[in-house]
């Protein structure tokens, strides 16, 4: 018998958003991870917010519209509300429920910012590694280092002498006037973005062009390929190294030494002085290009250098996710401390993507 066409709105609805959701979808598994950090998290939230007034949006809820926002590439906020308007599977793992009016796209924004500057990213990145079932699968005494570049949310007009000087364009030329860089010598010396002055420009490599950009870092234990710790810094040669330092520096000086994977980037005397001063074995790729690489026979003869070797290069696969899923590749925001949350925060996305499939595993 051929059924009906005829649509018929109904008043009321009695299934309920949690029988919507197929019991084997991947967002239940990381849903539980997600409210088992969240709830630890609970007296951070709390000093956010001010004891009296009007009650504001929950930040667990925002932090839940983050993730999905990471795991859909929702490129806005005002997008993402369209989302969670209409998507059930996007209102179910938020905790809205069916008949709750979604936020507006401004309101959103503005409690989502209050999150970003209380650095709340880089404590739910730990809390979610420091559950007892996710500590199990990672290790201990063997990690990888890597930087990425961020491009900012800049533009290279904004580029300008920092004592004013230059040619401006008229001013009837409108909004986006053609500009002339030709012949002219740009630094960071003498300019800075007008948009965003903590930006640098900064070229990756020989014959690469240069742009306004920040540098993420990551450090990765080698087990379970999962993102440890992330950090943000301003673009420059250094960078890479410092951050590097700062990331192990918890992790070592203990009794049994661990090991650092990193790629020939890395390869300065300073930094590996620095890391077997802290009883850290540098398993880094030599640089021979016309110098001599501070890694010897003394490290390269061991078979654990060679395995570091081919284990640190899985860190490109979780910059590969951060810049290209969650949206990382070009910033929305401004500062480094801001985009650098955003950074930490797609990192502990890209863990949650991770851990569902490596639990499993390990049962």
């Amino acid at each position: 018998m051929r059924g009906s066409d005829e649509g018929s709105g109904r008043l009321f609805s009695y299934v309920d958003l949690e029988a919507r959701v197929r019991r084997d979808h991947p967002l239940r598994a990381i849903r539980e991870i997600a409210n088992t950090a969240l709830a630890t998290l609970a007296p951070d939230f709390s000093e956010l917010y001010s004891k009296c007034g009007r009650p504001s949006v929950a930040p667990e809820r925002l932090l839940r519209a983050m993730l999905l926002q990471a795991f859909y590439s929702v490129r806005s906020e005002r997008q993402l509300m369209e989302r969670l308007d209409t998507d059930l599977l996007f209102r179910w793992f938020v905790g809205l429920g069916i008949d709750d009016p979604v936020w507006d796209a401004t309101v959103f924004s503005k409690n989502r910012d209050r999150l970003l500057d209380g650095a709340i990213a880089a404590k739910f990145l730990a809390a979610v590694l420091a559950q007892p079932r996710v500590k199990r699968l990672m290790s201990s005494d063997h990690f990888s280092v890597d930087g990425t570049l961020i491009e900012a949310w800049a533009s290279m007009k904004s580029f300008k002498p920092k004592d004013g000087s230059g040619n401006e364009p008229p001013p009837d030329a409108g909004r986006n006037a053609e500009v002339d860089f030709k012949g002219e010598k740009r630094s960071n010396e003498t300019h800075a973005s007008t948009t965003d002055p903590e930006a640098r420009l900064y070229r990756k490599g020989a014959g690469m062009e240069a742009k306004l950009a920040f540098l993420g870092h990551a450090l990765m234990e080698n087990r379970a390929g999962l993102i440890v710790n992330a950090c943000l810094t301003p673009a420059d040669g250094h960078g890479e190294r410092n951050a590097a330092l700062a990331m192990i520096a918890p992790l070592a000086n203990r009794p049994v030494g661990i090991t650092l994977g990193a790629d020939k980037g890395y390869d300065a005397r300073v930094f590996i002085n620095e890391l077997r001063a802290m009883n850290v074995r540098p398993h880094v790729t030599q640089n021979t290009n016309g110098r001599r690489s501070a890694i010897d026979g003394r490290t390269t003869r061991h078979p654990g250098y060679v395995v570091s070797q081919r284990i640190r290069k899985r860190i490109e696969e979780a910059f590969g996710w951060i810049k290209t899923v969650a949206g990382q590749r070009k910033t929305k925001f401004r500062g480094v401390e801001r985009v650098g949350c955003s950074f930490a925060f797609a990192a502990a996305a890209y863990n949650l993507v991770r851990l569902p499939r490596l639990l499993a595993g390990s049962s």
